[in-house]
C-alpha cells in the first residue's frame, strides 16, 4: 500500500470513528434523564467516561487527519504529537472515571487497591508532561513509551478484571461484555507498545483497539441508557 493510499485510508477511518463515538456520546446525552434513578450515577459516569474518550480521539486522530491533509505527519509532528498527548491524558481519566462505572454498577466501595488505581492514573499524567516523551517528534524514545504506559496498562486491566469478576458474579450481560472489549483492546495496544518501533506494520493493531472501545461504548449505551430507561 503507497504512502498516500494508507494516509486516505487512516483518514477516512478516523473521521468515520470520530463521527460514530460522538453520535454515541450525544444518544448517552440525550437518554440520560429518561434513565431509572438506580442507573443514573452508572449512566453519568459512563456518559463522562465516553466524553473524555471521544474529547481525546478528536484531538489525536482530527489532528492526525488533520496534519496528512496539510502534506504529510512528518511536515507537522508537533500536532501529531501533542494530539497523542491529549488522548494519553483523556484515556488515563477514562480509567478513573470507568473506576467509579464499575463502583456504581456494582453497589462497591473504594478500597486502598481502588485508590492505588487512581494513584497510577495521577502519576501517569505526571509522566506525560516530562520533556522525555518528546512529544513533538514523530521518534519518540521507546524506553519512554514503555514507561508512561505501564501505569495504564495496569491500571486499564485491573479496571476490567474488577468489571469482568463482579459481572460474572451477577450475570450483568453488558458489564462482561464490556469489560472483554477492554481486554481486547490491550490485546492489540500491548504489542504495538512493544514492538511498533520494530515493525511499524504492528501498528495496525490499533485500527481493532479503536473498534474495540466502540463497541464498549455501543455495549454500555444499549445496556444501560436504552435497557434502563424508565418505562413509559
Amino acid at each position: 500500500m503507497s504512502e498516500k493510499l494508507r494516509g486516505m485510508t487512516e483518514i477516512i477511518f478516523n473521521i468515520t470513528y470520530l463521527f460514530l463515538i460522538w453520535l454515541m456520546v450525544i444518544k448517552m446525552k440525550l437518554n440520560k434523564e429518561k434513565l431509572q434513578y438506580k442507573q443514573q450515577k452508572v449512566g453519568e459516569h459512563l456518559l463522562l467516561a465516553f466524553f473524555l474518550l471521544a474529547v481525546g480521539d478528536t484531538g489525536h486522530v482530527g489532528f492526525r487527519a488533520y496534519a496528512y491533509m496539510l502534506g504529510g505527519v512528518e511536515k507537522y509532528s508537533a500536532l501529531v504529537g501533542y494530539g497523542a498527548l491529549a488522548t494519553a491524558i483523556t484515556v488515563t481519566l477514562f480509567y478513573i472515571v470507568f473506576l467509579y462505572v464499575w463502583k456504581y454498577r456494582f453497589n462497591k466501595e473504594f478500597g486502598i487497591f481502588h485508590y492505588f488505581l487512581i494513584a497510577l492514573g495521577i502519576i501517569r499524567i505526571i509522566i506525560l508532561f516530562l520533556p522525555q516523551n518528546n512529544w513533538s517528534s514523530l521518534n519518540q524514545p521507546n524506553i519512554w513509551s514503555l514507561i508512561r504506559n505501564i501505569p495504564l496498562t495496569v491500571q486499564g486491566l485491573s479496571v476490567a478484571f474488577l468489571m469482568y469478576i463482579d459481572a460474572e458474579k451477577t450475570k450483568d450481560i453488558t458489564f462482561r461484555w464490556i469489560s472483554i472489549m477492554i481486554f481486547i483492546s490491550y490485546a492489540c495496544y500491548i504489542p504495538v507498545i512493544l514492538f511498533n518501533n520494530i515493525n511499524p506494520m504492528i501498528g495496525l493493531l490499533m485500527i481493532p483497539k479503536t473498534i474495540a472501545y466502540l463497541l464498549a461504548g455501543y455495549i454500555g449505551y444499549r445496556g444501560v441508557f436504552v435497557s434502563g430507561k424508565i418505562k413509559p
